[in-house]
């Protein structure tokens, strides 16, 4: 029998359609699956058996000798875009290798501060117990925490929307399935639209992180610091009135307050004795940057925070809110000069704003009810590019 128009029609849209199914199967199974074996072993040390065991007692999916006990709804075994306070499961991998007298036996045992004695009540652990959870350990310690991955729906639509267009391409020269040529051109002309768009958008976002925020190596709030103890930015970032960087705090400035201050309500003595270990083994905590700049632009916090007065919160957002940091702004070329165009610099109460004697004499006299700081430089290219 021969086909119709619209049995054509429905062939090739069946074709599109399992063209998509295919390609975004393809793209979530591959943004979620692992790199490494889950049950690679240190060879003659552990078992793949071990290895199994210690997974399922950590995952409450077989029972410890005290019970059942879920050790991965505290510490998770995987990032976590939230404040988790507990030690996630990467951390205590990571402790158990550093310290060659780590057990977990006897931290559980003999728990040391008032949340662990409250969370671990009544769990004990056997000599095999520990061995197995070791073993689930080391394979932690090897695979590493892992990366957040979000289902990449902007992917799958661009892709489905190409393979769209390449059949209607194909169809239109080649198989010529489909009489009616307004179908192949609708395709082609919203496809090429959505890809454009797609284009212009990731070109103006490249090299831009806004949102970002990552895991750092100690769980260190903001919000508990700044906002509920209201400790000054310049207590910790104290080079930011005369310097171009704020600064990163030392380890020092932390253990002026955590030599006295050994637990945290929220996260217990864990992660106050990261800075401890730190000390002990002469190395600074390689805290992760947040905002940063593009090497071919200059800027300066003294310049903002000391002459300019600019408030911490104006640039990095309202940090004393925050338990993770994260970039609030886009820090594009475009964001700063807006701020220098609408921003009124303080003549009278800022003496370093005297070096511009003309306006200076101006905003005196009452010639100019205010200047902004575009009208000081701020608009200029060599201000920022040189």
């Amino acid at each position: 029998m021969k086909k119709t128009g619209k049995n054509k029609g429905q062939f090739f849209l069946s074709l599109c359609l399992l063209s998509v199914f295919v390609l975004t199967a393809f793209l979530t199974l591959s943004s979620f699956s692992g790199s490494a074996d889950p049950y690679d072993t240190e060879a003659g040390k552990y078992t793949r058996d071990d290895l199994r065991r210690g997974q399922r007692l950590f995952k409450g999916l077989m029972p410890f000798s005290s019970g059942l006990h879920d050790c991965a709804s505290c510490h998770y075994p995987s990032r976590t875009d939230t404040m988790n306070w507990n030690p996630s499961a990467h951390d205590l991998a990571m402790l158990w290798l550093e310290d060659d007298d780590y057990s977990i036996r006897e931290k559980l045992a003999m728990p040391i501060g008032t949340r662990m004695i409250e969370d671990h009540m009544g769990m004990s652990v056997t000599e095999q117990e520990e061995h197995y959870l070791e073993a689930y350990l080391m394979e932690v310690a090897r695979r590493g925490p892992g990366e957040l991955q979000a289902v990449p729906v902007n992917a799958m639509i661009f892709w489905g929307l190409g393979i769209l267009m390449a059949l209607a391409i194909i169809d239109l020269l080649v198989t010529k399935k489909i009489k009616t040529k307004v179908f192949h051109v609708l395709i082609l002309v919203v496809g090429l639209m959505v890809h454009m768009q797609y284009a212009v958008a990731e070109s103006r976002n490249l090299g831009r992180t806004e949102g970002y925020a990552p895991d750092q190596p100690i769980k260190f709030s903001h919000q508990i610091h700044s906002g509920q103890h209201e400790i000054d930015c310049q207590y910790c970032h104290t080079i930011s009135k005369f310097s171009p960087s704020a600064g990163i705090p030392s380890n020092n400035t932390c253990l002026n307050c955590h030599s006295v201050i050994r637990e945290g309500t929220n996260s217990g003595r864990f992660e106050i004795n990261k800075i401890h270990r730190a000390e002990a083994s002469g190395n600074a905590v390689s805290w992760i940057r947040v905002h940063k700049l593009p090497d071919h632009s200059v800027f300066s916090h003294a310049q903002h925070v000391n002459a300019g007065g600019v408030e911490c919160q104006d640039c990095h957002g309202p940090v004393e809110t925050m338990h993770i940091l994260m970039q609030t702004s886009d820090l594009s070329m475009g964001w700063c000069l807006t701020c220098h165009r609408d921003s009124n610099v303080d003549f009278s109460a800022n003496p370093y704003f005297q070096t511009y004697q003309r306006l200076y004499e101006k905003v005196l006299n009452g010639e100019l009810d205010a200047v902004t700081a575009a009208e000081l430089g701020g608009e200029d290219c060599m201000s920022c590019h040189h």
